[in-house]
């Protein structure tokens, strides 16, 4: 009877530490798991997951499956796994006819090498004749800043020239402007997608900004990698149209064109980083276009999957990441011409995806966790965009937001990057929880390419809530296996070759031991908040902080 009893505990504790090792993995982000969603969705099957093609259809049925065999709840509209987001595709045509007209001399612009420009705007035909050229220095009109690039000039019916980046970016620290937009750190002043709503609020035709790849934060390749195409939420819901054109003008060309209206443009660069600063128009050049251009009408899909809370599911958290990436493109050297999106943002779509397959395992948490997969993301943020102007549930009653938008691939690291320092109380919950992991935050390396205002997450941020994005060309990590110069190299192989180009494909090789430490750190912060009565806060000094503070009352408990 003794041994039969020793046999049957024996039975019993084995049983109990399968148990326990099964439940250990269940709650453990899988390397594996997030390998095999990759391999899948950047198959050349999805056909680069461009918004309102047949590989959209295929991506969110994808997506939608996965959650569904999660056990998850619908988190979209009417009951069901999906958002809908109204877009348009616009094209401009070939030949693409534009120029400059010097006193009756043609000088033309070739799309794709000179300029790279699309339109947001539903119209079939671009016609601009002889349009003045205002160059705007930096385009900034900042008022807390005591900052005016504008001064008195009238825009309507003119094009505006923008420098990319800060006034502040190339600064000296002795000259004026040091410091007042953040040094180093992009400010949203410094973003395109700034320059091109203040030129349309002014009245522009249209809105060129001059490429300069280091105060850019990436190559003309990237900025001309889709000439003439664009998309655009069909119902933004703004008041002012956008401008007829927008885009880039390569540097060589924009200082081709200020030569031959009597500037240098070194010289203003340097003038327009001055307070006294003002806007004038370019005298004796104009520009001119015409373009024809199609516009494709579609609905395309946020994918949303619900984890509701146990005792408070009204409040919210949010993990997300976007599906898209740019679809099919010219044949690169080797004849491809899908545009995989394997790291952008494959990789972080299956960050989230098994972010729910953990927290859906483990214990169940108090408040709500929504997870959402965006579209539009490659094309101005729209999903998201969307989904902040028409949420599922109230954001005032979204505790934060936490993003997946590009993962290193490189290996265990001793640090996690922080994207936008002194932002919110979220940073300090990163720090915290990369300390029980043995590791340090490191805040951003590239402050100037002005990250945080790049990702989903910024759509979020604009609308008051507490946002944290993880992504992995932020800094170079500090990898255990190389070292900090091991992670800037990985960043440099990774923008400069495959960023949304053909290579960023799946690889059997990634080490995604660093990605798997990034995922863990989000899954403890949303398991410590999703048992918690703490709504975390903007930080002194955020823009995001007296939005935010307009609905404290809705979250009084």
């Amino acid at each position: 009877m003794y041994r039969v009893i020793c046999l049957l505990l024996s039975i019993l504790a084995v049983a109990a530490c399968s148990k326990t090792e099964k439940s250990d993995n269940a709650t453990q982000i899988d390397p594996e798991r997030l390998s095999s969603i990759v391999k899948t969705l950047a198959s050349d099957e999805f056909e680069g997951r461009a918004p309102g093609t047949p590989g959209e259809e295929k991506t969110v049925a994808y997506l939608v499956d996965q959650f569904k065999s999660l056990g998850l709840e619908p988190g979209g509209e009417n009951g069901s796994f999906t958002q809908v987001v109204p877009m348009i595709h616009t094209k401009i045509g070939q030949p693409a006819q534009m120029f400059l007209d010097e006193g009756g001399e043609r000088l033309p612009l070739a799309q794709g090498k000179d300029i790279e420009v699309s339109t947001i705007r539903d119209v079939g035909q671009i016609k601009i004749n002889n349009a003045p050229i205002v160059f705007v220095g930096f385009g900034v009109n900042a008022p807390e800043r005591d900052w005016d690039d504008f001064g008195d000039i009238d825009l309507k019916g003119k094009v505006a020239l923008f420098l990319v980046n800060d006034p502040d970016f190339a600064a000296e620290p002795d000259e004026p402007v040091a410091g007042k937009f953040g040094d180093r750190r992009m400010t949203y002043y410094g973003r395109w997608s700034y320059k091109f709503e203040e030129a349309a609020r002014r009245g522009a035709i249209a809105a060129l900004v001059i490429h300069e790849t280091k105060a850019a934060g990436y190559p003309w390749s990237v900025a001309a990698s889709s000439p003439g195409e664009n998309y655009a939420l069909a119902q933004s819901g703004e008041k002012t149209q956008p401008v007829e054109l927008q885009g880039w003008i390569h540097n060589d060309a924009a200082a081709k064109l200020l030569k031959r209206a009597g500037q240098n443009l070194d010289e203003l660069r340097v003038a327009a980083r001055s307070p006294e600063f003002q806007a004038f128009e370019l005298k004796g050049i104009t520009f001119n276009a015409d373009l024809a251009t199609s516009v494709d009408k579609f609905e395309s899909r946020n994918v949303l999957a619900l984890l509701p809370g146990s005792k408070r599911p009204e409040e919210v958290l949010m993990a997300s990441a976007h599906w898209d990436a740019y679809g099919q493109g010219e044949p690169d050297e080797q004849g491809r011409t899908v545009r995989p999106g394997a790291n952008d943002d494959a990789l972080g779509t299956a960050g989230v995806i098994e972010l729910a397959r953990v927290l859906k395992a483990g214990a169940p948490l108090e408040r709500s966790v929504l997870f959402a997969v965006w579209t539009g993301e490659e094309s101005g943020l729209l999903g998201s965009k969307a989904y902040a102007a028409n949420p599922t549930f109230p954001l005032e009653k979204t505790v934060a937001n936490f993003t997946l938008d590009i993962l290193q691939t490189a290996g265990a690291a001793r640090d996690v990057i922080l994207v936008g320092k002194g932002q919110s109380e979220l940073e300090d919950d990163l720090a915290r929880v990369a300390r029980s992991q043995g590791r340090v935050v490191t805040p951003e390396s590239l402050p100037q390419n002005g990250l945080f205002y790049r990702a989903d997450h910024f759509s979020m941020a604009r609308k008051g809530v507490p946002v944290l994005l993880i992504m992995g060309i932020a800094g170079g990590a500090d990898l255990v296996d190389g070292g900090r110069e091991a992670g800037e190299q990985w960043i440099a192989d990774y923008v400069g070759n495959c960023y949304h180009k053909t290579c960023d494909s799946w690889d059997p090789n990634w080490d995604l031991t660093g990605a798997v430490q990034d995922i863990s750190a989000i899954r403890m912060i949303i398991s410590d908040l999703g048992d918690s009565t703490r709504w975390p806060e903007w930080k002194q000094g955020s823009e995001f902080k007296a939005i935010r503070d307009q609905s404290a009352e809705a979250r009084k408990h």
